[in-house]
C-alpha cells in the first residue's frame, strides 16, 4: 500500500493588493450577485470571467423549486461565455457571494461547487492554460492559479 499526500497552494490577498484588472474582475462579481436568484437557499453568488480579449462576462445563481434545474453562478457565465464568444479563452473567473439579506460578503471564501469546478476545467483545456480561481470574501481574495488545483484528480475526458 503507498500513501499519497496531494497540497494545493493558494495565495491570499487584501483587497487594496490587487491589481487593477483582478480589482476590476472581483467588482465585476460583487455586482453580479444583484443578478441573483436565491429564493429558496438565500445564498445569492455573482461570478465574473475575463476572457483573452479583456471582455468580462458575469452571471449569478439561478434558483429553481425543482432543485436540479437551477444554475450556478460560475456556470451561468461560463456557458453564457462560451455561447456569446466561441473561441474565447477564459483567463480568470473570480466568485462572490451574500447570505441572506446580507449587506456585506460573506466573511470566508467562496469556491466553485465540484459541478462548476468540473465545468470550468473544458474551458481551461480548451484555453491550453489554467485559467486563475478568485474567491473573494469581505476581508481578503483566495487565489488558485488554475482550476485544476481546485480539482487534482480531474477527469479531463473519455
Amino acid at each position: 500500500m503507498k500513501e499519497r499526500e496531494i497540497t494545493i497552494r493558494l495565495t491570499e490577498r487584501n483587497h487594496d493588493e490587487l491589481d487593477s484588472k483582478d480589482a476590476e474582475l472581483t467588482a465585476a462579481a460583487r455586482k453580479a450577485i444583484d443578478g441573483s436568484y436565491a429564493p429558496y437557499s438565500h445564498f445569492h453568488v455573482g461570478a465574473a470571467i475575463r476572457l483573452d480579449d479583456g471582455t468580462i462576462v458575469t452571471g449569478a445563481n439561478q434558483e429553481n423549486a425543482a432543485f436540479p434545474s437551477g444554475t450556478c453562478a460560475e456556470r451561468s457565465a461560463a456557458f453564457y461565455a462560451g455561447a456569446k464568444y466561441p473561441g474565447r479563452k477564459f483567463e480568470a473567473i473570480a466568485i462572490a457571494a451574500k447570505d441572506g439579506e446580507a449587506k456585506e460578503l460573506t466573511d470566508y471564501h467562496i469556491s466553485p461547487c465540484a459541478a462548476c469546478r468540473q465545468a470550468l476545467l473544458e474551458y481551461e483545456k480548451l484555453a491550453g492554460k489554467g485559467i486563475r480561481v478568485l474567491m473573494e470574501s469581505r476581508d481578503s481574495v483566495l487565489e488558485a492559479g488554475s482550476v485544476k488545483d481546485l480539482v487534482p484528480l480531474a477527469f479531463t475526458g473519455f
